[in-house]
């Protein structure tokens, strides 16, 4: 990676020169990196010679003589920089050698193989998943694709919780509600059983004791009631993975909670938690009779205590298992610290559930955990860790990561569409099982498809179901994870703008450019063409037949746009504004890519292709790719051929397709 080449080299270099001052105190800085807004600045700066003015007792201006008098002499960047310069009060300002740069190749520091377990999606499995849901779902996947890329070996899970309130609200429904009405689905019928029967709790509230006692029979796991909660949680998870597939979305195992219950793991857990101080059975209070997790000192104060009391219980009076505890026995097994394991059996092709019969598997025993829950459940999570701290496992703890994100509401427009009454004015409408209120996965990608194909003036590129799901996901992984989205259908299907029809526009167009500039390579052509300005914006507008080629940076000789080595002249002697903008934006690709792999942030992989995008849109717009003295079309498709190299890796990473055609 570029920018740690250079940091690193750096920070050699602060040491060195701090050694030669006497002054070793210094070495340990760490170096920060900016990319300046205008490029007459420098590709890189760093402030870092301001930073230790103080330590090293000399103006910022010396210090950075001094820096880079030992980076040229080291050589360390390898001829990476063309030129470093000093400006007031003492930024060290960095140009690259773009020639030198389009002929290295770098490598993002590889993980080894290093085993995660992500879990994602988790609905409770009692009705058909709405938008919500499906963020949780996109936001997974598209972790588990940034961690694969980057050389780890992932785990994909998705927790079923058949034991929990939700489920037991639908089967009490089920036994007890009368419903008609056509329903294409089960989880669409499930769906306002679950309504209908929140509706009955809120007129007779005595009828809420009904889930209590189906809980209990769902928890023994013998007789009818349990039987009809797994063909029911059975149903509805084959429908949600169905439609999770058409996005693109895969797991690899399905851990069912009364797995969980009937392996043991909690009995084995319960054990491990006894032998600590922090796990006790309340004796008195609103708790009495309650096993809880008793909050560390210094956790937090007595407003967050009282907050969160009922997180803190494992196990409540009545001797029914809460989710927190369950989650902590899975955990623990997680990291392989359980003395016991599921049986493993086939959900369907290469999706592996857990049960009490089945096959002995690997799975398990990971390095690092990643969890995607919205922040609704910040404090079960910290109570997790806090009880892997009690037990010892302080280090399995900090590789313990929850995911958060912000819920998803409908914007007026989209819930006045759905028939929600919008009368009260409201900025947005929350979503609520409860109440039936919402948008149905399926119901969405409907709506949007059938938009789509409305509009579009070719529909020979992509399906607009595909145009659909595409949309859908990458509007969901753009905004930042702790951001409340208002899902608005039309902001989502726009083709300009941050969206994902816009990216997948970008690719298709640049790669028409790459095959016209084939064309004009075989035909002995190559200073009469041009860009292809006079296309409709429109779904459907372009198309291309290019390949997508590797994604090393190689000067090319040739007309096609080919990664052929050689070629040094291949640069020209002085780049235009749009094309030195596009090459510093492919340069941060590998330092994006690996930034969010550590910070599991997929966000920043939408910030980065949009940007991307947009310069090439400028690139496109500025500098005629095929028009020109040969060796300035060579140049330009070489360019236009790593954008889409670059683009096409972090539509992977989305999960986003790389239309030939739109």
């Amino acid at each position: 990676m570029l920018s740690e080449l250079i940091k690193d080299s750096l920070e050699q270099c602060i040491l060195k020169v701090s050694e030669d001052l006497g002054i070793p105190g210094s070495s340990a800085v760490k170096v920060a990196l900016e990319q300046p807004a205008n490029a007459e600045h420098g590709d890189y700066s760093s402030n870092i010679a301001m930073q230790l003015a103080r330590t090293l007792r000399k103006a910022p201006a010396v210090i950075a003589e001094l820096i880079i008098a030992e980076l040229k002499s080291s050589g360390s960047v390898n001829g990476l920089l063309q030129r470093i310069e000093v400006a007031p009060p003492g930024f060290i300002n960095m140009y690259i050698d773009w020639q030198v740069w389009a002929q290295t190749d770098f490598a993002i520091p590889q993980a080894g193989g290093e085993k995660v377990i992500v879990e994602h999606t988790s609905v409770n499995p009692n009705k058909s998943m709405h938008i919500g849901h499906l963020r949780n779902s996109c936001i997974g996947d598209a972790l588990v694709r940034i961690l694969r890329k980057t050389g780890h070996t992932v785990e994909v899970h998705n927790y079923v919780d058949d034991l929990g309130n939700q489920l037991a609200d639908t089967v009490v429904g089920l036994l007890n509600v009368p419903l008609a009405g056509e329903h294409v689905r089960f989880g669409d019928y499930c769906w306002d059983i679950y309504a209908e029967i929140n509706k009955e709790y809120a007129e007779h509230p005595e009828s809420v004791n009904k889930r209590t006692e189906i809980l209990h029979a769902l928890e023994e796991g013998h007789g009818n009631t349990a039987w009809i909660g797994n063909l029911v949680a059975g149903q509805i998870v084959k429908e949600h993975v169905e439609e999770m597939r058409s996005f693109g979305i895969h797991y690899d195992l399905l851990v069912w909670e009364s797995s969980i219950l009937k392996e043991g793991f909690w009995s084995s857990a319960f054990d491990l938690l006894s032998q600590t101080e922090v796990f006790v059975q309340e004796k008195e209070g609103k708790l009495a009779g309650c096993w809880v997790l008793k909050q560390s000192a210094g956790t937090g104060g007595q407003e967050t205590e009282e907050e969160h009391q009922k997180d803190k219980v494992l196990v409540r009076s009545n001797g029914i298992l809460t989710y927190t505890a369950k989650d902590i026995a899975y955990h623990l097994w997680k990291f392989g610290l359980l003395d016991k394991d599921f049986a493993y059996s086939e959900f369907g092709s290469g999706l592996w559930t857990t049960g009490l019969r089945g096959e002995t598997l690997p799975f398990g025993r990971a390095v690092k955990v990643v969890n995607v829950i919205d922040y609704r459940q910040e404090y079960p999570q910290a109570m997790v860790k806090q009880a892997f701290q009690a037990l010892g496992y302080s280090e399995q703890a900090d590789r313990l990561h929850h995911v958060s994100y912000g819920v998803v509401s409908l914007s007026p427009a989209s819930a006045a569409e759905l028939g929600i009454d919008t009368s009260a004015g409201k900025s947005s409408y929350a979503m609520s099982g409860r109440q039936g209120i919402g948008i149905k996965v399926t119901e969405l990608v409907r709506l949007m498809e059938h938009s789509i194909e409305a509009t579009r003036s070719d529909k020979n590129g992509l399906s607009s179901r595909l145009i659909a799901t595409a949309a859908i996901r990458y509007y969901l992984l753009r905004f930042n994870l702790g951001t409340e989205i208002v899902f608005d259908f039309k902001q989502a299907m726009e083709i300009s703008g941050n969206t994902g029809v816009y990216l997948m526009y970008a690719y298709a167009r640049a790669s028409r450019v790459l095959s016209k500039g084939s064309a004009l390579a075989d035909s002995g052509t190559g200073n009469n063409g041009g860009n292809e300005h006079g296309g409709s914006r429109e779904y459907g507008g372009h198309g291309n037949s290019g390949d997508n080629g590797s994604s090393k940076h190689s000067a090319s000789s040739g007309l096609d746009g080919s990664n052929a080595h050689g070629g040094l002249s291949l640069f020209p002697p002085q780049l235009e504004a749009a094309e030195l903008a596009l090459l510093r934006q492919l340069s941060l690709w590998q330092d994006t890519l690996y930034t969010a792999s550590r910070e599991l942030t997929p966000n920043s992989i939408c910030n980065y292709a949009h940007s991307l995008a947009a310069l090439f849109s400028n690139f496109y717009s500025a500098c005629p790719i095929l028009k020109g003295e040969a060796s300035s079309i060579a140049f330009r498709l070489w360019l236009t051929r790593s954008f889409t190299d670059t683009l096409g890796e972090a539509l992977d990473v989305l999960g986003l397709p790389k239309p030939e055609r739109m």
